[in-house]
């Protein structure tokens, strides 16, 4: 249902009738047209807006956060395992959010591998509260829409300890001690494991089934599942068992789960159960400043300026999380999904709104039915969806950006 709060007439009038309404000059970018305003929590505004796109007028959603703003933070949220999946407004509720967006792409099917389940781990690196939870899959593993030139599944979208938000790139740097030498780590809980190589496992991944890993190539998501695969059970730092496929269900805290593929499988094929083995891993960023939250995400705006490269043709219903004011400044955006707004934008046109509503940079997150802003307004007691979902309904997502703040009583 659209929210019903009151607008703060002042600037709502200046926005709806004003110089936001106002028909752009020849060739310029139109600027988006505001028609409601609601402020969630000191420094934490709702906002409404409409566009007019290449195929149709969009209605979107947008939460601005101003992150120096007396005890507003940011945080990944997700439904507590990287393989597995939940209601944006779930999450928020879980932790006691008053805005989410949903995140990164992620697994969502699994048609050509037959027998293989979809493990609802999502495609890039995720960082929630300080924790490395995973590293990205392969390029050609992803989920998504054509990337730009110079853009990876590294690519992620956080904050930094320092409370500034930034763009940046998250890269796994791992190896596997064991009396054999030192072996190299290409995969944390991923989905998708490179050709070749040995992806760890750990409690953070939940108890979906690991085969996945093994399944398709670097470049291409559809090949075949790999048929030279091994998995190792590292226990309190000695290899406890062993198997030639991999498994599924939960790991333990005090376990890490080896699984190896080609090359990687014959490597860990050569140890023995008792063998002490040493798992290291670190995603390692460019900053200054470590980050706190990092959720995948490719750039679309990047200092100030549309990225070269990105798509002009296919429009959707889109998400994407923006930053300005030098880090200071967070942007959510959901498009409406109804039926009177479902025909979207390009992936070009959502740089051209994010730079109109002040992102200097910014990135594209998983849109169509997952498209989702979920707001829990002062006095409410949980959040609701206030775009329209495409598929009629939230779709369970694996993570999501999250909006903390104390709200003021009405």
């Amino acid at each position: 249902m659209r929210v019903a709060w009151a607008l703060v007439s002042a600037w709502a009038a200046l926005a709806g009738a004003g110089l936001a309404g106002a028909a752009p000059a020849q060739g310029a970018t139109p600027a988006p047209r505001f028609t409601a305003e609601h402020t969630l929590a000191p420094g934490v505004a709702y906002r409404e807006f409409t566009w007019p796109a290449s195929h149709g007028t969009v209605y979107g959603h947008l939460v601005t956060v101003d992150l120096r703003a007396p005890g507003v933070s940011l945080d990944l949220v997700y439904p507590g395992a990287v393989g597995a999946r939940a209601a944006v407004s779930r999450l928020a509720d879980a932790r006691g959010a008053v805005a989410a967006v949903n995140g990164d792409f992620f697994h969502i099917s699994e048609t050509q591998h037959p027998g293989v389940p979809a493990t609802g781990a999502p495609v890039g690196p995720a960082v929630s509260g300080g924790r490395q939870l995973k590293a990205a899959v392969p390029a050609g593993q992803r989920f998504g829409p054509a990337l730009p030139p110079g853009a990876g599944t590294e690519d992620v979208i956080g904050v930094g300890m320092d409370r500034r938000a930034r763009l940046d790139r998250l890269t796994l740097r791992g190896q596997v001690r064991t009396r054999l030498g030192t072996l190299p780590l290409s995969g944390l809980n991923q989905y998708a494991v490179a050709v070749d190589g040995i992806g760890a496992f750990t409690s953070d991944w939940g108890g979906a089934s690991r085969v996945r890993a093994t399944c398709g190539t670097d470049t291409q998501r559809s090949a075949p599942c790999s048929s030279e695969t091994f998995e190792v059970v590292v226990r309190n730092g000695r290899v406890a068992q062993v198997a030639d496929s991999p498994g599924e269900g939960p790991v333990t805290r005090d376990s890490v789960v080896l699984v190896g593929r080609e090359a990687g499988a014959r490597r860990l094929r050569q140890l023995r159960v008792g063998d002490r083995v040493r798992v290291e891993r670190q995603l390692t960023d460019t900053g200054r400043s470590p980050l706190a939250f990092a959720v995948g995400g490719f750039p679309i705006v990047r200092a100030d300026h549309r990225l070269d490269g990105l798509d002009t043709v296919t429009a959707a219903v889109r998400t994407s999380a923006g930053i300005g004011d030098g880090g200071r400044r967070f942007y959510l955006l959901a498009l409406d999904g109804g039926p009177e707004y479902r025909s979207g934008l390009t992936v070009a046109e959502l740089a051209e709104v994010m730079l109109e509503l002040g992102a200097d940079d910014a990135v594209n997150l998983d849109g169509g039915g997952s498209s989702t802003l979920a707001v829990r307004g002062p006095g409410e007691s949980g959040s609701t969806a206030r775009n329209h979902p495409s598929g009629g309904m939230e779709r369970p997502v694996a993570n999501g950006i999250a909006v903390f703040a104390p709200q003021q009583s009405r």
